[in-house]
């Protein structure tokens, strides 16, 4: 069986030959997201991968996945935990184990026609890792504040950007 520290070897490789390919400019993203009839549960696809959205059944929901806020704090979870693997695999920092734990807060009630001073999205933000690794401190300081800098989602959370958004009319040939 693999170790995480054999990994790391195989990312390093990687990121050296990733470093020195050309650069392809901007990377596109896309996601594109239906509602499902009867059950209004958010299919989210993403390149040739699918994932579930849904509500609780308070929110008439079958909990048949995250909800939004949910996904974004697994979201940060993967990002923060792939950044340390790639910023380790970088550093030459030896891990053994790697967890991330995020945590975060959102109250329902800034939907509510008239609340105020209520934030409508999730906030609070945080998370622990837990890593077991012989490196000393100084070298962990160093890998943190490095996923700290660079981490794409991290860094979204805490500087977001303006977003655009349009609504276009489409028929529907059901009758």
């Amino acid at each position: 069986m693999s170790t995480l520290r054999e990994y790391l070897s195989h990312k390093r490789a990687a990121l050296l030959a990733r470093r020195a390919a050309p650069d392809k400019g901007l990377v596109p993203l896309h996601a594109h997201v239906t509602a499902e009839g009867r059950s209004g549960v958010r299919r989210i696809r993403i390149r040739d991968f699918q994932i579930l959205s849904d509500s609780g059944p308070d929110f008439a929901g079958y909990d048949l996945g995250p909800g939004s806020p949910e996904l974004q704090a697994g979201v940060l979870g993967s990002c923060v935990t792939h950044i340390f693997l790639i910023k380790a695999a970088e550093l030459e920092v030896p891990i053994d184990s790697l967890e991330v734990d995020v945590r975060a807060e959102y109250d329902p009630a800034a939907q509510k026609p008239g609340s105020t001073g209520i934030p409508v999205h999730p906030q609070n933000f945080r998370y622990e890792v837990l890593l077991d690794s012989p490196a000393s401190d100084e070298k962990l300081a160093e890998l943190h504040a490095e996923v700290e800098r660079v981490c794409p989602i991290l860094n979204l959370i805490r500087n977001p950007q303006q977003i655009s958004g349009s609504l276009v009319r489409v028929s529907s040939s059901r009758a």
